[in-house]
């Protein structure tokens, strides 16, 4: 009797597994665990530790609303950020986070930003996520990679096969079960380190169109960086569209446009997303591999994102206002917004005068 009852339950055991595997998800849908890290559209985050809120008095250098703990949370899969030198410091806080230059918006070391990244992947097992280093005072890949290895998630790094574009890529299962669910790009590597071979130099990889765009009509699908590319000669690589605008400051700096973002992001409209996303798949016959947007929130980009990827009823992320912050909604008074202003506009003009003495 006992035998039997003992065959009889273990042949619940396939209906009892079986619901819990089927809703396995990767990267928020079950849908993109079997597809390779090539085919999928992963939405990035454009500056992603540059924030615009409280926290930084609503600079208007700011890229994005939420810091990148929040944009992990609400699927943003790729995150990128500026590093400058700190010719002032050493170790961890020689290489900085900065927006153009560290008098305009310093967001900290780049091992503090690496290690909240490392804390949410040590909490969500099942997702893969990508970060890209603008490298903008050429830091060689052993200073870069100390960073890495000092916040601890070096440890989750995947390590491409050869330094030429593969044929094929993994499935982000596979990158999961591997423990190497971390992509990381460097835009751009003088040349690559056997010690940090996880560094991958983006343009080795990776393809981008034009990002200096100040008018919803000036999106363009062609090849921009590496130069030398075309529509039909892409040797293979990834595309990352970078899909942001611009508006011009005082002294002619650039700042992220926040006016116009509700339309940049949305899944229609001119200069939208979707419509960009659209097009550019019949350029290149298939969807973009990255997409890097401003103000992520808003639109919501990941409505554009999702529906490149065949993606609906994703699960596990977390839900964000898609509206846009109003400063006057703080508690501050006049006064105070407007010295949030003066502020703004100061730091402008330090980075311009910093700028000029140095010749830049």
């Amino acid at each position: 009797m006992f035998i039997r009852s003992l065959l009889q339950a273990a042949a619940l055991l396939p209906f009892l597994t079986t619901p819990t595997s089927a809703q396995t998800a990767c990267n928020n849908s079950p849908s993109l665990c079997s597809r390779a890290y090539n085919n999928i559209t992963h939405l990035g985050a454009h500056d992603s530790p540059f924030v615009r809120d409280k926290s930084t008095s609503f600079s208007t250098s700011g890229n994005q609303y939420y810091n990148s703990t929040v944009q992990l949370d609400a699927g943003v899969r790729l995150l990128s950020a500026q590093v400058h030198k700190n010719n002032s410091a050493s170790g961890a806080d020689k290489w900085r986070l900065c927006h153009s230059t560290c008098d305009l918006l310093d967001a900290g070391s780049l091992t503090n930003w690496l290690k909240e990244i490392k804390t949410w992947m040590d909490a969500n097992k099942n997702e893969v996520v990508t970060v890209l280093i603008v490298n903008s005072d050429s830091a060689p890949a052993s200073d870069i990679g100390a960073q890495f290895a000092s916040s601890g998630i070096d440890s989750y790094a995947y390590t491409p096969p050869s330094t030429s574009v593969p044929k094929t890529w993994p499935t982000l299962q596979s990158l999961i079960n591997n423990g190497t669910r971390l992509m990381t790009f460097v835009a751009s590597l003088k040349e690559t380190s056997p010690q940090y071979p996880y560094l991958m130099d983006e343009f080795t990889y990776v393809f981008e169109n034009d990002f200096e765009n100040e008018s919803p009509t000036n999106y363009t699908c062609t090849p921009d960086r590496p130069t030398g590319l075309t529509t039909s000669s892409t040797g293979g690589r990834m595309f990352l569209m970078n899909h942001f605008l611009y508006s011009t400051a005082l002294f002619g700096i650039q700042q992220p446009n926040s006016t116009y973002v509700n339309v940049t992001n949305a899944e229609t409209g001119v200069g939208s997303l979707g419509a960009r996303l659209d097009n550019c798949t019949g350029v290149y016959g298939r969807a973009a591999q990255f997409v890097l947007v401003d103000f992520f929130n808003v639109g919501p980009a990941m409505k554009s994102v999702d529906q490149a990827n065949g993606v609906s009823g994703a699960t596990g992320r977390k839900s964000v206002s898609t509206a846009q912050p109003d400063e006057g909604a703080s508690g501050d008074d006049d006064e105070s917004a407007a010295g949030r202003r003066d502020a703004s506009v100061m730091a402008v003009v330090a980075a311009v005068v910093v700028a000029v003495a140095f010749g830049l």
